[in-house]
């Protein structure tokens, strides 16, 4: 019983939150097996490129550190950000949340070829709540029940907090940088006089993850909902890809 109200739990996270958030969980789940290491995932150009480990442009996103408070700090944000933005602002637009991803994905690379950055993850987290903060200008918040403040104030206040716990706020800065480049072309550029919309969501995105408008009377089983099973697939069999080129490349340097 526990099981089936875990699982429908589970199903009813929208695709997108849960295809990134369970292939971070199951990524440090293998670190933590010691089926790989972080040495195999971290972002590398000079692997990438030239030995063409390309699976590290995509895990170094997926690995937040070993299991402790920072990663599961990390997750709640993640999974929480993340969910309210595809069931907000992208609700019904899963083309466009998955374009964001890579336009974020893109442009974090790039900036990581300049700054002394391995792991990428946590300013794509800060990317998704400097976005949602900003489409979300009035929400009030509360941070550990000592400050309050407006949601737009939120990612200023999480780098903050990574200061005063002595972490590097390179990762913060960059996050917001993004997010805010983000927001700007999708959000404020198009409304401007003269603007136009520059961000356009390719339509084979729309053509794989945009589905057609349902029967309103129809009320799908559990396994009929849209992304029930598939995404799940998609990322078990991304992740067993991922795990295989990583052992192959050990082995082969070994």
């Amino acid at each position: 019983m526990a099981y089936q109200s875990l699982r429908l739990e589970y199903l009813q996270i929208p695709p997108v939150s849960r295809a990134y958030t369970t292939a971070c969980v199951l990524t440090t789940a293998a670190v933590q097996l010691e089926l790989i290491t972080p040495f195999q995932l971290y972002f590398n150009p000079e692997l990438i490129f030239k030995h063409f480990q390309i699976w590290r442009l995509i895990t170094n996103f997926l690995f937040f550190g070993p299991v402790g408070f920072n990663f599961l700090f990390n997750m709640i944000f993640l999974y929480r950000y993340c969910r309210m933005l595809e069931e907000g602002s992208f609700r019904g637009r899963t083309a466009d949340f998955v374009f964001m991803f890579l336009f974020g994905g893109f442009l974090m690379t790039l900036f990581g070829l300049f700054v002394s950055l391995v792991f990428l993850g946590q300013a794509f987290t800060i990317m998704l709540v400097y976005v949602w903060s900003r489409r979300n200008p009035y929400v009030r918040m509360n941070f550990f029940g000592l400050l309050n403040f407006q949601a737009p104030f939120l990612p200023w206040v999480l780098m903050g907090f990574s200061l005063l716990l002595g972490n590097s706020i390179i990762v913060d800065l960059l996050g917001i940088a993004v997010g805010h480049i983000y927001f700007f072309l999708e959000d404020v550029f198009p409304n401007q006089p003269g603007g136009i919309r520059i961000l356009k969501t390719p339509s084979i995105l729309k053509a794989i993850f945009d589905t057609p408008d349902e029967d309103p009377n129809y009320n799908p089983l559990p396994e009929e909902r849209p992304g029930g099973f598939a995404w799940e697939f998609l990322v078990a069999g991304c992740a067993a890809v991922l795990l295989h080129c990583i052992l192959v490349s050990d082995d082969f340097n070994h």
